[in-house]
């Protein structure tokens, strides 16, 4: 006779329960330590990072830029005295890298930049109080919005003979170069024209004034943001280039062809 009594389970668990609880238990503790973390730091003041001061510019000054321009700006055989460049000719020369020097040579090169913003702000404020000289413009003067046409005119009469006529940059004697404007900042236009870094001259109000500068800066950005009308810039390097691609491609084509007409007549 079969027996009517229910059969009694094993009680085996699924090898993969120990997995699925050990998760979920962390699961549960994570969202518990988060959700305290954040509560205790909603209770917290905000502590904000205070900017550097103009006494932790000195500091940075002597420690990393006194070998080379004494201990007060005052200059050694190794680099000019700083008085009277100002704020703007600091930030432009170590916000492009150019300062501190790697090396001597026919020009400072342009290299990643070694300091932070904050850094590079405190040692040029602590130069401008102990010295000053040019300092940053008015927002207006950057904003871009000139005249182009005159900008570009005056960029032709003044700059186009170093920095090529369409800021392209170009060589100078003895090793040095006018750099490229085609990345540069509004800010940094500026300063070189205001300060006169490396071998350029220094544009005061005198020779451009304010709006005649802030229409070059114009006409420059105008340039960044416009593609070559004409197609193919080939560097725009002027002449050289085009003479060398025409030289190449256009008289080495006609020979190539000749060869070919002479090969397929024989």
């Amino acid at each position: 006779m079969a027996s009517t009594t229910p059969r009694q389970k094993t009680g085996r668990r699924s090898k993969w329960a120990a997995a699925a609880l050990i998760g979920i238990g962390l699961l549960v503790t994570g969202g518990i330590y988060a959700g305290a973390s954040a509560a205790m730091a909603a209770t917290e003041p905000e502590t904000v990072a205070s900017a550097l001061t103009v006494e932790d510019g000195k500091k940075l000054f002597q420690a990393n830029c006194a070998t080379c321009h004494g201990l007060n700006m005052e200059g050694t055989a190794d680099g000019p005295s700083l008085y009277g460049v100002g704020e703007l000719a600091v930030e432009f020369q170590m916000s492009t890298g150019r300062m501190p020097l790697q090396m001597q040579g026919p020009q400072a090169p342009q290299k990643p930049v070694q300091f932070t913003e904050d850094q590079i702000k405190a040692i040029a404020a602590w130069v401008q109080s102990t010295s000053p000289g040019p300092t940053y413009p008015d927002a207006s003067v950057l904003d871009g919005e000139g005249d182009v046409a005159n900008g570009a005119e005056l960029f032709r009469i003044n700059c186009a003979m170093c920095h090529n006529v369409a800021a392209a940059g170009g060589a100078l004697t003895e090793g040095k170069y006018a750099p490229a404007l085609t990345g540069t900042s509004a800010l940094h236009m500026y300063a070189a024209m205001v300060t006169g870094p490396q071998n350029m001259p220094v544009f005061n109000n005198m020779t451009l004034t304010t709006e005649e500068k802030r229409d070059i800066i114009s006409a420059l950005l105008y340039l960044q943001e416009n593609d070559s009308p004409g197609g193919w810039s080939l560097g725009s390097l002027g002449p050289v280039s085009e003479g060398l691609f025409i030289w190449i491609f256009g008289i080495g084509s006609l020979i190539g062809l000749t060869v070919w007409i002479t090969a397929k007549s024989n």
